[in-house]
């Protein structure tokens, strides 16, 4: 999940990307955003593994449609759709909120495509970052010209997230070495209408296969903590029901029988 800084190819709900330094910035501030209006029309948030128990009590989790496959928790069933906030970008319920979310709009980024080495970066568009000179609550980026201490915790949050997230992609090539990733299919009924509504488009752990893993290889995954991620994955996957019931109760949902999940 390392993010890069090449404007072509920036993160989910990056506008742009500039690094963070002391020259340019040294009186700028950062604050708490009243809304979350940034991830507008995104319904499906990158996750890691170390989340899949917290983020599962909540959204459903899936693994993206990709030939490098990474979680993914569902907060719609439909491209736009998210159940959980309202018009105004704010949060109707308490829910769990991934990391992904809560780490923007900062990140660790790489500035030369020939280094590994990873540079704090923030999207300079978000309304969380700026000079703020009249607000009272923002936290300063540098004292005496060094970072401080709140900036010393958006670095490790961001550091923390990285290793995490190397973590998240080690586990997923574990599960495409042990073919246990299939194409994923839900079909929903709804109330008065005969044709009921198919989600595809994205990949999730084959039960079958899973049943059938007997030996060194079910040992494996019991041993090096896969198998409680995997069940914490199958069991989030029954909220997606739940979540098109709220959908229709939204009026979200679309007059089509066929919708990609993610």
């Amino acid at each position: 999940m390392a993010s890069a800084a090449a404007q072509q190819s920036l993160p989910l709900f990056y506008k742009d990307l500039i690094p963070l330094n002391s020259k340019e910035h040294s009186d700028w501030k950062t604050k708490s955003l009243d809304d979350a209006k940034f991830m507008e029309g995104q319904h499906a948030i990158p996750l890691t593994i170390e989340e899949f128990v917290s983020a599962g009590r909540h959204f459903p989790i899936i693994f993206s449609d990709s030939d490098t496959p990474v979680p993914l928790v569902l907060m719609g069933l439909n491209e736009g759709v998210n159940i959980f906030m309202d018009d105004a970008g704010k949060f109707t319920n308490p829910v769990y909120l991934p990391a992904y979310i809560r780490r923007y709009p900062f990140l660790l980024a790489r500035l030369n495509p020939d280094s590994d080495e990873l540079s704090l970066c923030f999207d300079p568009t978000s309304e969380a970052v700026g000079e703020m000179k009249k607000e009272k609550d923002a936290l300063p980026l540098f004292e005496d010209n060094k970072p401080s201490e709140n900036t010393q915790n958006i670095l490790k949050f961001c550091e923390d997230f990285e290793q995490a997230g190397a973590r998240t992609q080690a586990f997923m090539e574990e599960l495409k070495k042990l073919d246990l990733l299939m194409d994923g299919e839900v079909s929903i009924s709804q109330v008065g209408n005969d044709t009921p509504f198919v989600y595809r488009g994205f990949k999730m752990v084959d039960e079958e296969k899973l049943r059938d893993m007997t030996g060194d290889k079910l040992r494996k995954i019991n041993q090096n903590g896969m198998l409680p991620l995997i069940h914490a994955h199958l069991f989030s996957l029954q909220l997606m029901r739940d979540i098109f019931a709220q959908q229709v109760q939204q009026g979200k949902v679309p007059q089509v029988t066929q919708a990609p999940a993610a």
